[in-house]
């Protein structure tokens, strides 16, 4: 059986201008990725798995979902900062506090033509394009070994922890999980929602081996 590659990786070796191209990949990725995530939400066929579980949390708390947002994943930031080593990188701040903002714009540029109100063709082809470009992205930003979002770095650090289970099998036990606490705790659920709950995870696995040659290239690194 074939051994699995880690995504813990040693960057200790790179320069500013290696640091400034790992950034670059990572920005582009992460842009790819929040327009995959906002045509998922503009189908108004469910909200992604994560977002269920903040907006089970922010009516517990109170809290508006933005500021339940920042705050878990700081606290996620500073658990894996303690707990591993390796994961938690500059771009894992890029990924926390610039999402967004990229969501928002995209939400603006497109949200006039993917609505309710549109066809239910146009919301489901807006749904599952949503989830395949947000898995391109992901991997891109995985392939940049510049640090990924602290919410996805649950299912990367685990898959490297447990070794006889394929990532695609972690991201989906890990979206569970999101899903059904948040639920429990009061989150929206609906048919998108368990879309991507089951194709993520196999959509970032399919993604990752062929945006890792294209990262490779553009970084200069094997």
């Amino acid at each position: 059986m074939e051994k699995k590659e880690k995504f813990a990786s040693d960057t200790s070796g790179r320069n500013a201008a290696d640091w400034a191209k790992a950034l670059a990949v990572l920005l582009a990725g992460l842009v790819t990725a929040h327009l995959g995530v906002a045509l998922f939400l503009l189908s108004e066929l469910g909200t992604d798995t994560f977002t269920v579980f903040i907006q089970g949390l922010s009516r517990v708390f109170g809290l508006t979902v933005g500021t339940m947002h920042v705050i878990v994943l700081c606290i996620l930031m500073a658990v894996m900062l303690l707990g591993t080593k390796g994961y938690v990188k500059p771009g894992t701040v890029v990924c926390a506090f610039c999402g967004g903002p990229i969501i928002d714009l995209f939400t603006w540029l497109f949200g006039d033509y993917i609505n309710a109100q549109a066809g239910l063709g146009v919301r489901v082809v807006s749904m599952v394009a949503g989830c395949v470009i947000l898995s391109a992205g992901m991997s891109i930003v995985i392939n940049s070994n510049a640090g990924t979002g602290p919410n996805d770095l649950v299912a990367v650090i685990l898959s490297d922890r447990i070794e006889a289970i394929e990532f695609r099998w972690v991201r989906v036990g890990c979206d569970l999980f999101f899903v059904v606490l948040g639920f429990i705790l009061g989150g929206t659920v609906g048919a998108g929602t368990a879309a991507a709950v089951f194709l993520t995870g196999p959509l970032v696995q399919f993604w990752l081996p062929r945006t890792k040659r294209v990262v490779q290239s553009v970084l200069h690194e094997e």
